[in-house]
């Protein structure tokens, strides 16, 4: 199946840095399970979703006002849904982070295991950098087809 240029579905959100935001993001997201998705793909959505807005709020933003802008994007294509999260942190090493808590992979462990948990159930995990020296965390989830 060919890639759209455009996605069929398309959303962003911008909230602050606070966890209490979490409530809006989830509701927000809520309006995509009315789409076509599998209960399994969205439930595994909303746990990336949760686990990436929560990693901001606590690390990436840690020292930033609460008043910091937290962007979020989702995109349901032919084959796949994207989610970005978009952060105004300091960037880490993603990839070398993520490699670290699979060796040490401990499960009473406090910290780290959203990592894994993003990694596990996601089909792709990108970290970067922007020009606008923003990071994005974007996270694609096949969907079947």
């Amino acid at each position: 199946m060919a890639l759209s240029n455009s996605p069929p579905k398309y959303s962003s959100l911008q909230v602050q840095t606070d966890l209490s935001a979490l409530e809006k993001v989830l509701q927000w997201f809520e309006q995509f399970y009315l789409s076509p998705l599998p209960a399994k793909i969205w439930e595994d959505c909303q746990q990336v979703l949760v686990e990436g807005f929560t990693n901001v709020v606590r690390y990436a933003h840690q020292h930033l006002p609460s008043t910091t802008n937290i962007d979020i994007e989702l995109a349901i294509f032919d084959c796949y849904l994207e989610i970005k999260i978009w952060d105004w942190g300091h960037p880490f090493d993603w990839q070398g982070e993520l490699q670290r808590r699979l060796e040490e992979e401990n499960i009473e462990q406090e910290g780290g295991r959203g990592l894994i948990w993003i990694y596990r159930l996601t089909n792709d995990v990108q970290y970067f950098r922007t020009r606008d020296h923003r990071n994005c965390l974007l996270m694609r989830k096949n969907l079947p087809g």
